[in-house]
């Protein structure tokens, strides 16, 4: 749910899933589709998570990868439990930068707090209450570290997505993005990165 450009769809398909891909936004569907290998088990549909696709009683797992904040809580999880087999579970993702192993990263994400207004600095080590808490019973809970491999440049197109990045006044964004990728061309001369990450993985039923 939320499927975006395919990257959770793909993970599960390659894992032996078969995979409804779900999104509200066409273009988004158009790069998962351009994204992902034709023939595999992934199939792309426009809708939200209060209207799945498919039939009563006829999923294993329903999945939100970094989609979850997005969507009505109560109503999403009464429409994830009627498509929901007996013992089907939920389960939401989110990915975070964990500056604790990476000084460059520390020093990237302060320059970010000091300069962009909107930016709410990194996440937190832990969150007291599970973002599914209240609407299921939580079976599991974990943080999982990982290093991302990407490019100086994709970096920065990323960080170019955000919203408090598009909040800024004419200019500010390109002058900021022309400081980061000069400061960090310094730590990645080659121009690859490796960031480290935390993925907060919750499972409920």
């Amino acid at each position: 749910v939320g499927a975006g450009t395919g990257i959770v769809s793909r993970a599960l398909q390659e894992r032996g899933a078969r995979v409804v891909a779900v999104d509200p936004g066409a273009e988004m569907l158009t790069r998962l589709r351009a994204r992902t290998a034709s023939g595999t088990a992934v199939a792309a549909v426009r809708a939200d998570g209060n209207s799945l696709p498919l039939r009563d009683d006829s999923a294993d797992l329903v999945t939100y990868g970094q989609s979850w904040h997005w969507l009505d809580s109560a109503g999403s999880v009464a429409e994830a439990r009627r498509v929901l087999r007996p013992g089907g579970a939920l389960a939401g993702c989110w990915n975070f930068t964990d500056a604790a192993r990476a000084g460059w990263l520390a020093a990237y994400e302060q320059r970010l707090a000091e300069e962009v207004p909107g930016y709410w600095g990194p996440a937190l080590a832990e969150w007291d209450v599970p973002p599914l808490a209240g609407y299921v019973e939580v079976v599991e809970e974990r943080w999982l570290p990982w290093t991302r491999m990407i490019t100086v440049d994709d970096f920065l197109l990323d960080l170019r997505s955000h919203s408090y990045m598009a909040a800024l006044p004419a200019g500010h964004a390109d002058e900021h993005v022309r400081r980061r990728h000069a400061e960090l061309a310094e730590v990645f001369p080659g121009g690859a990165m490796a960031v480290p990450m935390r993925t907060y993985l919750v499972v409920g039923r």
